[in-house]
């Protein structure tokens, strides 16, 4: 996905969960965060940011917050752009999800029980649900999540096993927005409900995968695959 009229900008605060306070061009601006996570590793005092300018004249902020630089690396912070990266790769031909043949539906935003899952997927007679979840944490080369507890996200794994229980096919998809990570890991010290049912699917069959992310200031793009390591097993969980 590609962003337009971005601007480069230096971090000075966060007030809250939705506006970031930054320098850019001389002077201070307000810019929408679209991250309701935490972030504090990465929205420091003096981080350059990528913001991209509004064109619509009745926001209460020019600008949305995109993308920060951590050391040498960037990464992406909008929330809104892992789906969108996502669904973008399963259009393409020569894509596809482990244990699941060519696509020949794909629709977003769609219903199961309780939840609304990201993707229903359909590949000939095969139906599934597919639940993508935004990494932006690093610590020491693994990618975390979450950053914050989320007892969404444990009800959205609840949902994805009893789906796979009633016969469809159950993905759940951590998209880390950024390159050079070793391995994908749930934060257990965060929450541990959320690591001990992200195990728990995976015994019942939901299927866990992990793809890093191209990042530029101005783009997003899926990239590799990206090991997945679960507490209380040894090694590399199999995809």
């Amino acid at each position: 996905m590609i962003y337009k009229n971005i601007v480069e900008a230096r971090f000075l605060s966060r007030p809250n969960r939705f506006i970031a306070h930054c320098e850019t061009g001389g002077k201070e601006v307000a810019a929408h965060v679209r991250n309701t996570g935490r972030c504090r590793e990465l929205l420091v005092p003096g981080a350059t940011v990528y913001l991209e300018t509004s064109d619509n004249k009745n926001r209460k902020t020019g600008y949305s917050l995109i993308t920060v630089k951590k050391g040498r690396r960037l990464v992406n912070m909008d929330s809104t752009a892992p789906n969108k990266v996502m669904k973008e790769a399963l259009e393409k031909s020569g894509f596809s999800l482990p244990g699941l043949g060519a696509l020949t539906f794909i629709k977003p935003e769609t219903r199961f029980d309780e939840s609304r899952f990201d993707l229903y997927l359909e590949a000939g007679e095969q139906k599934s649900f597919l639940e993508v979840k935004g990494v932006t944490l690093e610590e020491k080369g693994v990618a975390l999540f979450p950053d914050a507890p989320t007892e969404r996200g444990v009800r959205h794994m609840e949902e994805l096993i009893k789906a796979k229980a009633e016969g469809f096919g159950a993905y759940l998809v951590f998209i880390v927005q950024m390159k050079g990570v070793n391995f994908f890991s749930p934060h257990t010290m965060m929450h541990p409900d959320f690591s001990s049912t992200l195990r728990t699917a995976y015994e019942r069959g939901v299927r866990i995968l992990c793809f890093d992310c191209r990042v530029t200031k101005n783009s997003l793009t899926l990239a590799d695959p990206v090991p997945v390591k679960l507490p209380g097993i040894d090694g590399f969980i199999s995809l």
